[in-house]
């Protein structure tokens, strides 16, 4: 198997191909990364920044520098000794740009008779292919005919579709009267839509991958490059959509027997990844929530209800949720409810629908694999039956039939769809609706849960050890809603939560956003990822407010409020009062965010798990949600400071961050050199009155690990005084100093320079 040590994700876009990831490789080597992780690399839209909108999965992406610019970037990896993972996309592809996509382009030219009909999920019983790219659907007035003969185009402004052969006579209107495809306006397209799509989006459209002939064309590229071994390891994006997500493991596993595979299912606490899937794990969200969570204060859940609800924001977690899951069924994916309810024999149309509804409102986590989750199924339409008692009838046949038929048409469309729900539901409404503590509002987070103890935090961890050492770990992604450091800062709020409290008060009173939610929301983004630009906090708290739906969304907007939110960020900033009294705060939880940062690094980096490093993160990154997240990193200054390190530099805790590229190089290097000391775990227990203040595990036979937790508790009841941590007897150098340290160190000294230590024992 192809496991690496670790690895370095990197967002590849037209401004940074295959080439600028080459030139960085010699820095990753050195820093002491295991595998350069790319996004996706398969031809995609035009201009796409991201890479998850593919349009030709035959080819390696030419805006990146194409086939021999991806070679020897390949061979640049082995050439230093990295590994190289690839993020794959096998649940949809891009028809934005309908002539960029030649499968769905020759569709829509020739229909049901379309060698590639069937290698797109479209329900054609249905009648004609709807596209909702027209305003309104009286705009089909304004299509136009370009072209002639053969290659005749319809086309609406920037939208160009293929004329059938012998369909181009007559007007526009009528020449799209007789076509396989039916353009019409958006809002008709969301009730009626006959094509599978990804989540919301009309522009990525399912493709039918259970189909061993689809398969075997989208996936031939790829896996011709595992097979050659330029590629390593694969990272599956959105599994969860897919007809049989177990079934394509098992296909995949078959062409590339030897990568390292990982998957991009969100596990909510408790859950675990299903047992037949032939993968490593996860890529990494439930360690991100396991770890942040060991960093926020318990004690401080009652002081944010009470300033959220003062606020005017819900604090009924679960009934947030469902409200927001229901306007996901009720209204953005309505398409598809109507789809699954048509399935349904035996019950009428309503009463399906809404029985379709609730049992995905309902879900305990994103999906079932029946008969895999079986009891998450059955956990739903409980619920569902509570919920809904004058369902019965309908949800009992829902269950029935089901059950009856796992693998049935019913059984796979609801359960590929309710992860759509919740992802729709939860992650991008609830998630900026219910905002009383947003550190903890994470994919894969359970922002109803306020912190994690010591003790369930090592269970959880000894778990991963023992039945995922492979899986993937990570703090932040390309989809996080804010990045680790951001988060840290904010962690370290639920320490000062009277005073946090107050402050908002007094700020809201000043220039508040007249809606709770998204208000309370944009002080703690402040305060987190300060300095921030006025443009940047515009920018994400925009997108908050469409996320929300409360008061403006992406399809209804608000106008008055949405000018509003804009010209917040600089309103506050340019108060110079006000702006000063935010920044004072930031000093007073900046270094305990410091603290954090390096804490939960440091778990991450040695604990269980393949850790993930996301771009530019081995310095301070105070990030936002996509697309801030994707800014351009300098590499040069990372150099710099990392050859610094090298030359024998201890960089102070301070602004520049140095101090935790220290910390991911010392730990990455270690992995990668010492393998066999990141195996296993053994939690480890400080003695002493501050003893909940650090958290420590020993790896290997001579490995420790540990970390300060909950710094400004810990300075307010007088720093460590005699807390010591027994450890091993031997001689134990800290990796991170170089300084020797005892068998029983006190934690002053253990952490006198930094608030974390990597140690190893010498005889080890």
């Amino acid at each position: 198997m192809s496991t690496p040590s670790s690895t370095y994700r990197v967002q590849l876009r037209p401004e940074f191909g295959f080439a600028d990831a080459a030139a960085i490789v010699e820095y990753l080597r050195e820093l002491g990364v295991g595998a350069l992780y790319g996004s996706p690399m398969l031809d995609a839209t035009p201009g796409s920044t991201h890479g998850y909108d593919v349009t030709d999965p035959t080819r390696a992406r030419g805006e990146l520098g194409g086939e021999e610019a991806r070679k020897a970037l390949a061979a640049r990896l082995k050439d230093a000794g990295l590994g190289f993972v690839v993020d794959i996309v096998p649940n949809h592809m891009s028809v934005e740009v309908a002539k960029a996509n030649q499968w769905w382009w020759d569709v829509l030219r020739n229909g049901r008779e379309s060698p590639y009909a069937s290698f797109f999920d479209i329900d054609w019983s249905r009648g004609r292919l709807l596209l909702p790219v027209l305003g309104e659907d009286s705009a089909v007035a304004e299509l136009t005919v370009e072209g002639s003969a053969d290659n005749a185009e319809l086309v609406y402004y920037d939208h160009r579709f293929p004329i059938a052969p012998g369909t181009g006579d007559g007007t526009p209107a009528e020449v799209h009267a007789r076509q396989h495809y039916e353009l019409v306006g958006w809002r008709r397209g969301n009730r009626e839509l006959n094509y599978r799509r990804f989540f919301d989006i009309t522009n990525l459209a399912a493709v039918a991958v259970e189909r061993p002939e689809v398969f075997a064309e989208t996936h031939g590229e790829v896996l011709r490059w595992v097979s050659g071994g330029d590629v390593t390891g694969l990272r599956v994006d959105h599994p969860d959509g897919l007809a049989d997500p177990g079934g394509y493991f098992r296909r995949l596993r078959e062409g590339a027997p030897g990568a390292w595979l990982v998957a991009e299912k969100i596990l909510h606490p408790g859950e675990a990844l299903p047992q037949s899937w032939p993968v490593d794990g996860t890529t990494g969200y439930d360690a991100l929530r396991e770890i942040t969570g060991v960093f926020v204060d318990p004690a401080a859940a009652s002081v944010f209800t009470r300033l959220a609800a003062e606020q005017g924001v819900r604090t009924d977690y679960h009934a947030v949720e469902e409200n927001a899951r229901r306007l996901v069924t009720d209204g953005i994916l309505v398409a598809e409810v109507h789809r699954i309810a048509a399935l349904l024999q035996g019950v009428d149309a309503g009463a399906a629908r809404a029985a379709v509804a609730e049992v995905m409102i309902a879900f305990p986590v994103y999906r079932s694999y029946l008969p895999e989750g079986s009891g998450h199924w059955a956990t739903a339409v409980v619920r569902a039956r509570k919920r809904r008692p004058e369902l019965a009838p309908a949800l009992d046949a829902l269950d029935s039939q089901v059950r009856g038929a796992p693998d049935g048409e019913l059984a796979t469309r609801i359960q590929q769809t309710s992860g759509m729900v919740v992802a729709k539901g939860t992650e991008d409404t609830t998630f900026y609706r219910f905002t009383r503590f947003a550190a903890l509002n994470e994919v894969g987070g359970n922002p109803d849960r306020f912190g994690l103890s010591t003790g369930e935090f090592h269970t959880l961890a000894a778990g991963r050890a023992a039945a995922a050492p492979a899986t993937m770990t990570t703090l932040t992604t390309h989809d996080t809603k804010r990045s680790e450091d951001t988060r840290a800062r904010m962690a370290a709020l639920s320490e000062v939560a009277d005073e946090f409290a107050v402050a908002v008060r007094r700020w809201t009173a000043a220039r508040g956003i007249d809606e709770p939610a998204l208000n309370l929301l944009a002080w703690q983004t402040l305060v987190g990822a300060w300095p921030i630009s006025p443009e940047r906090l515009r920018d994400y708290l925009d997108k908050a407010a469409k996320e929300a739906k409360l008061r403006t969304s992406w399809t209804d907007h608000d106008e008055d409020f949405e000018r509003a939110v804009a010209e917040w960020p600089s309103a506050v900033l340019d108060d110079a009062a006000l702006a000063a009294d935010v920044e004072s705060f930031v000093k007073r939880v900046r270094g305990a965010g410091w603290t954090n940062s390096l804490g939960q690094k440091l778990l991450h980096l040695a604990g269980p798990g393949v850790p993930d490093v996301y771009q530019g993160t081995e310095l301070w990154d105070y990030s936002l949600v996509d697309p801030d997240n994707r800014r351009e990193v300098d590499y040069a200054a990372r150099r710099s400071v990392l050859d610094r390190i090298q030359g024998g530099e201890q960089p102070e805790v301070d602004e520049t961050g140095a101090a935790k590229l220290l910390v991911v190089h010392r730990a990455l290097t270690l992995r990668r050199d010492r393998p066999e000391l990141f195996t296993g775990y053994r939690p480890l227990q400080a003695e002493g009155v501050a003893a909940e203040h650090l958290l420590a595990f020993e790896r290997g036979a001579g490995l420790t690990v540990a970390v300060t937790r909950l710094p400004l508790g810990l300075d307010r009841a007088g720093g460590w005084r005699d807390t010591v941590l027994p450890l091993r007897a031997g001689e134990w150098t800290d990796v991170l100093t170089g300084r020797g340290v005892g068998d029983a160190p006190q934690a002053s000294a253990l952490f006198e320079q930094y608030p974390v230590a990597l140690l190893v024992r010498e005889d080890s």
